[in-house]
């Protein structure tokens, strides 16, 4: 029975599951932290600019390392990685509950994004490296469709535990996760590497883009409270431009790059991590900031907030994989144009609420960013993947999540920047604060629906089809004639 069960053609489906369960507690923690966020606001008596930090400390960490972590999965193995940055996600989770002001939950969800910065590109480059070209548009959705349960459960449950038990425990519950997922992946996912002769990690491109990003998203996190000609905030600029010039030479002239530049010359992989970056930037901060808006403004209690997104995020269950699916047949290019279409209509509904909308005026909004942001991030990654050799699926795999993870991160700090921006000027000329408010997050969101608006027009115009037709029934005679 044991045998049958773990037969070749059963266990790819097996490490299929091993590895979505422990993406499980990286996408349930991403939804629970945003419910969570006005709880932790008043409890450790922070500013929202420190609260972004908690959100993009988190996501800088994981988009810095991110390529890194692809690459050295690659050459010590995908699944020892795995289960290293698995441990490290775990370990952070249960510092960050442990965590009794807002400068050690920072650094501990700094750690948390080393650990998923192994564990992201990891799994992408282990469903790649064991399933079928013909069966991995459907992999990858089942892989998105488990990752959207955990969105899904996530604001619901980080609600309930927020608002009856503690903050602490939405971070407390990855523990007992990461440890089944720790033993799950041991015994079931098989070991695989890259089997090139030369190996080495790209040390100087890893400090020039670490360093890079963490100059412009402190930069623009920080630029309102210290004012944007300040020395600091111009600085902070410079060095962001100098070092991201830095890492753009190093890695055009390293034999072995760490973000290997000639992979760009395929029009599809371009285009596909140029919609990461835009779909990420776009709504990463919308999630934060409407979280804010349902709890502050309009009263919403954690529970209920946590309820309200559950449309967009049912809605990612079902499509997703659908959506994969249907991109092994049809390509990417019209899935992702159309969804990149829908999450920019989504934005603009948002766009239009005041203090006393009711939920009926947030559903539709709900309802186009599911769809749009199904249709659009599976065929996005299968266009990536299907553009990359198999033996590089790591570093293929770890660009895509970087850009994502970079889109988030500026998507927070850009759209937070805009916001305060606005809010400071409606302040100054004699708005309450609440008025203030919207009138920040009515701007921050029509930039949102513009960035979102050029990903669909991205997706058009670079995206080719890597549909892959269904092996021929009739013999190669008759369909000559």
């Amino acid at each position: 029975m044991k045998a049958r069960l773990f037969a070749e053609e059963n266990r790819k489906w097996w490490t299929l599951a091993s590895v979505s369960f422990a993406l499980f507690m990286i996408m349930l923690d991403n939804t629970v932290v945003n419910v969570a966020l006005p709880t932790i606001q008043e409890d450790l008596g922070i500013d929202v600019a420190a609260l972004e930090w908690v959100v993009t400390g988190y996501a800088l960490s994981f988009a810095v390392l991110m390529l890194t972590g692809g690459k050295v999965a690659d050459m010590i193995g995908r699944r020892r990685v795995f289960l290293i940055g698995l441990a490290v996600f775990t370990l952070a989770s249960l510092l960050c509950g442990l965590a009794g002001n807002a400068e050690l939950l920072i650094a501990a969800r700094v750690l948390q994004g080393v650990g998923a910065a192994c564990m992201m590109p990891a799994t992408l480059s282990i469903i790649t490296a064991t399933f079928p070209p013909r069966e991995r548009g459907a992999a990858l959705g089942i892989w998105a469709g488990v990752s959207a349960l955990a969105l899904a459960i996530g604001p619901l449950v980080g609600g309930l535990i927020t608002e009856h038990v503690g903050w602490k425990w939405i971070f407390f519950v990855n523990v007992p996760v990461g440890l089944l997922g720790l033993v799950a992946a041991r015994l079931i996912i098989p070991e695989s590497k890259d089997t090139s002769h030369e190996q080495r990690l790209d040390l100087p491109g890893l400090l020039t883009s670490g360093i890079a990003l963490f100059a412009l998203v402190y930069a623009l996190i920080e630029a309102n409270s210290h004012g944007w000609t300040s020395p600091l905030i111009l600085g902070l600029f410079v060095v962001a431009f100098v070092f991201g010039v830095a890492f753009v030479i190093l890695e055009s002239h390293q034999r072995l790059p760490m973000f290997d530049m000639t992979l760009f010359r395929n029009p599809t992989f371009a285009g596909a991590n140029a919609v990461a970056l835009l779909v990420s930037l776009a709504m990463f901060g919308v999630f934060f900031f409407i979280s804010l808006y349902m709890q502050n403004v309009l009263g919403y209690s954690a529970v209920r907030a946590g309820a309200a997104f559950l449309p967009m995020t049912i809605l990612i269950i079902v499509v997703a994989p659908l959506a994969g699916k249907r991109s092994d047949s049809l390509g990417s290019r019209w899935l992702m144009t159309g969804g990149m279409t829908l999450v920019a209509l989504c934005l603009l509904v948002f766009a239009q609420l005041q203090p006393d909308s009711p939920y009926v005026r947030l559903l539709p909004g709900m309802i186009l960013g599911g769809l749009g942001m199904a249709i659009t991030m599976t065929p996005m990654t299968a266009a990536a993947l299907s553009s990359v050799p198999v033996d590089k699926a790591g570093v293929g795999s770890g660009m895509v999540n970087t850009f994502r993870q970079v889109g988030g991160s500026l998507g927070i700090a850009v759209l937070g920047a805009i916001l305060a921006s606005g809010s400071n000027a409606a302040l100054a000329s004699g708005s309450t604060e609440q008025e203030a408010f919207m009138d920040g997050l009515h701007n921050s969101l029509y930039v949102a629906a513009l960035i979102a608006f050029a990903g669909a027009l991205t997706a058009l115009v670079t995206i080719r089809s890597h549909a892959r037709p269904r092996p021929a029934t009739a013999p190669p005679a008759t369909e000559a004639a």
